[in-house]
């Protein structure tokens, strides 16, 4: 993840963070992967996302990689698989994506439009599970996402990525706070 350096550099001495090695992907991959990833992984506390990987849309399709409704129930399998085990989660809603730029330099696109929708899809999920939500997409909206994102339209330059790192830092320390107090 770009901003886990940031993060982790931020938790030093309060938190130890791990994660996969490469990106989760799509929700059907962190779906698949979570056990494996939980047991290598051992965890107090899960900062999650999934999302941007599951909007993408080869040039000229109508279908997204992986439809809503599937999103959906991945999303309710994955928290129900961290809430059985007793893990509390934070939701990182999906970042802003320049559609335009995408077009223009990836091989397949990524609306807006859909970020929109599989963002609110989580929320609806995250409500119903009771999540907390880090809202990472209104982060970089309200910094302004022309500032930070590289010219591939999703990913960040680096001071995009210290940004998000250390609202992540914080969100995470507080809720570290919280399991404390309990």
């Amino acid at each position: 993840m770009g901003y886990e350096p940031f993060v982790r550099r931020e938790l030093e001495g309060l938190a130890e963070v791990l994660g996969p090695e490469k990106n989760g992907g799509d929700s059907d991959n962190v779906l698949r992967n979570l056990p494996e990833w939980l047991e290598t992984f051992p965890a107090d506390l899960v900062h999650l996302n999934c999302g941007l990987h599951d909007i993408k849309r080869p040039f000229g399709s109508s279908s997204n990689g992986i439809p809503r409704f599937q999103y959906a129930d991945n999303l309710r399998q994955i928290f129900s698989h961290l809430v059985a085990h007793k893990i509390p989660v934070i939701w990182a809603t999906s970042t802003p994506v320049d559609e335009k730029l995408h077009h223009q330099n990836k091989s397949f696109d990524r609306f807006e439009a859909d970020l929109e929708h599989y963002n609110a899809t989580a929320l609806e999920a995250c409500r119903e599970f009771g999540l907390e939500v880090d809202d990472l997409f209104g982060l970089i909206e309200r910094a302004g996402k022309s500032a930070y994102l590289l010219d591939d339209g999703v990913h960040f330059k680096p001071e995009g990525y210290q940004l998000l790192g250390r609202e992540v830092a914080r969100v995470i320390r507080a809720a570290l706070e919280k399991l404390r107090l309990k």
